[in-house]
C-alpha cells in the first residue's frame, strides 16, 4: 500500500535528475498520512529514494520557487549573480555557526530569493524572513539589515539542527512551521502542504549550490 501511495505522490511531482550529494535521503509514510522526506530513516520502513552515486530528484516548486527551476542541475543566472552578492555575508554567518554555506543560500534562496526587502504576509520580514520573535530571540536588533538578518537566520538554524539531531530535512521542517509544529508531530515533518513542499525543494537547491561557482 505504502508503494502506491508514494507512487501518486511521485506523479504529482515536477520530478528530474540532479547530481547527488552526499546525504542520502529517505522518504516514509507516517501513520498513514503524512509522508516525511528526510536524510535519517525513521523506521525500517523508510525507502532510500537516493543515495551517493545515485541520481536524486528534484522536487516540486511551488509560487517564488518556480522561478528558481532553470534546469535540473543549474541554478538560474539572476539567482546566481544575487547570491554571489551575498556571499562574505553568508559565509561569515555560515562560519559562525558552523553550517554549511550552501544550505544558508539554499535557505535564503527559497525564503526570499535574495531580495532583503521580502516581507510575507505572516510578518516574516528580510532576507531569510524572520519572524519577529525569532528576531528578538536571536539578538536581530534590524530584520530589515542583510547582514543581522543572515546571522540570525543562520544561529536559528543551526539550533533547529541540534534540536533535531542534524536531521536536516526536519531542520528545515521547524524553519518553515516552527519547531513546537515538528514536536506535536512526534519529530516528523508536518503534513502541512507548504512544508512538505519546502522540505524537499530547499534540499534540491541545497544539492544546486553544491555545484555552483560562488
Amino acid at each position: 500500500m505504502f508503494r502506491v501511495v508514494l507512487a501518486v505522490v511521485f506523479a504529482g511531482l515536477s520530478l528530474s535528475s540532479t547530481r547527488a550529494c552526499a546525504d542520502a535521503i529517505y522518504v516514509g509514510l507516517v501513520e498513514q498520512s503524512s509522508i516525511v522526506i528526510s536524510n535519517v530513516p525513521h523506521s525500517d520502513d523508510f525507502i532510500l529514494l537516493v543515495s551517493e552515486p545515485q541520481d536524486q530528484v528534484a522536487v516540486p516548486s511551488r509560487g517564488q520557487a518556480s522561478s528558481l527551476a532553470h534546469t535540473d542541475s543549474a541554478l538560474p543566472l539572476p539567482l546566481l549573480e544575487r547570491a554571489k552578492l551575498y556571499v562574505p555575508l553568508v559565509e561569515d554567518a555560515a562560519r559562525e555557526s558552523r553550517l554549511d554555506a550552501r544550505l544558508l543560500h539554499a535557505v535564503i534562496a527559497a525564503e526570499s530569493a535574495y531580495n532583503p526587502l521580502a516581507r510575507s504576509p505572516k510578518g516574516a520580514v528580510g532576507i531569510m524572513q524572520l519572524l519577529p520573535a525569532t528576531a528578538q530571540r536571536f539578538g536581530v536588533a534590524d530584520s530589515w539589515d542583510a547582514r543581522q538578518n543572515i546571522s540570525g537566520g543562520a544561529r536559528y538554524l543551526a539550533d533547529l539542527l541540534k534540536l533535531f539531531n542534524n536531521d536536516t530535512g526536519l531542520a528545515l521542517a521547524a524553519y518553515n512551521a516552527g519547531e513546537g509544529a515538528v514536536l506535536r508531530y512526534s519529530g516528523r515533518i508536518p503534513p502541512f502542504r507548504e512544508t512538505q513542499a519546502y522540505v524537499p525543494r530547499v534540499l534540491a537547491l541545497y544539492r544546486r549550490f553544491q555545484s555552483a561557482a560562488l
